[in-house]
């Protein structure tokens, strides 16, 4: 039996932690800079393998945003990400982003310090996430904010808004 094979069209994979807290019953979103600090995101970065995908995003939190936590061990949601700018050398780079959900239990100075990790309503960081972002991009942004409110049982919000 052959090997399954890649194409060579597949997106380079990357992991995020979507980090949330309890406020007053809803869910507040945590959102970092991005590298050029342009623009928000959700703290993420490549696999490791030396960690299973869940630990790699729980990583990527503590190193990017600082926080401490729960993560879920099995993915919410897969989404397309990218990165770059066509008018750049290399272009625009697209990437799969497995989601993980992390309920924050701590915060402390995070390792990266022009990340500025902030806390954010549902609502607000659907509207930041979309800012300066290609459409296309805005809106996979913003639908894992509303799986990610799904999953914790706050689909009823979503719907609402």
């Amino acid at each position: 039996m052959s090997s399954p094979r890649v194409s060579q069209f597949a997106l380079p994979l990357q992991v995020a932690a979507v980090c949330y807290r309890r406020v007053n019953s809803h869910a507040e979103f945590l959102l970092v800079n991005t590298n050029g600090g342009g623009k928000w995101t959700f703290p993420k970065g490549a696999p490791d393998a030396r960690l299973s995908h869940s630990q790699a995003a729980e990583r990527e939190a503590r190193e990017e945003a600082g926080v401490i936590g729960i993560i879920e061990p099995r993915h919410f949601h897969v989404y397309i990400h990218s990165k770059g700018v066509f008018w750049q050398p290399g272009g625009v780079q697209e990437f799969v982003v497995k989601a993980f959900l992390m309920d924050v239990h701590q915060t402390r100075r995070p390792d990266e310090d022009f990340r500025n990790p902030t806390w954010f309503d549902a609502e607000q960081a659907r509207v930041t996430l979309a800012k300066g972002r290609e459409v296309k991009y805005a809106q996979e942004l913003q639908t894992v904010i509303d799986r990610a409110l799904e999953h914790l049982g706050e689909a009823r919000m979503a719907a609402a808004r």
